[in-house]
């Protein structure tokens, strides 16, 4: 009797950590998420503005992706939803790296490079996964506005990622 005991015990625990696994998960996903987020929204906001592009402008490209040209008629509700996107996909990017990390812990113990390297196969899959598949009009290929978005995506996507995620679950 005692040894079943002992099993209903062991399964207990082995659940709860399980449960507490999951609740960390998700916090490292909301916090990595939104750091990221907020970081990469000001950083593009900033970027093209210093190139002469107003920020509705900025998020009215990013609703382009689902929208196509029209986004850029539906003035303040199209920016709007361009940013609810530009969320959805850095707390996406937050979840592949957190459920990622479980899988390869080496990713919780080198954050740095673990974020710097993530922040450019992030760039990466949005450049030629992503926006090729979107409806977003096609644009000319800038060098100067690849490599300030190349730093962005390092820096502000892959970084607080990276380090939220390593400071939650390592």
């Amino acid at each position: 009797m005692r040894a079943m005991w002992e099993a209903d015990t062991r399964a207990e625990r082995e659940w709860r950590a399980g449960e507490m696994a999951t609740k960390e998960i998700v916090q490292a996903v909301l916090c990595g998420g939104m750091l990221c987020g907020v970081l990469d929204a000001l950083a593009a906001t900033v970027s093209f503005r210093l190139r002469g592009v107003p920020p509705q402008r900025v998020w009215q490209n990013v609703a382009s992706g689902l929208l196509g040209a029209s986004a850029f008629q539906k003035g303040r509700k199209s920016a709007a939803l361009g940013l609810v996107l530009h969320f959805t996909i850095a707390l996406g990017a937050a979840c592949v790296f957190c459920i990622g990390s479980t899988f390869l812990p080496v990713l919780l113990r080198s954050p740095v490079i673990a974020g710097g390297l993530y922040g450019i196969v992030v760039f990466l899959v949005m450049n030629f996964v992503v926006l090729p598949l979107s409806a977003m009009p096609k644009r000319p290929v800038i060098a100067a506005v690849v490599v300030t978005q190349l730093s962005i995506h390092v820096l502000f996507v892959g970084l607080p990622i990276s380090l939220s995620a390593s400071r939650i679950l390592g």
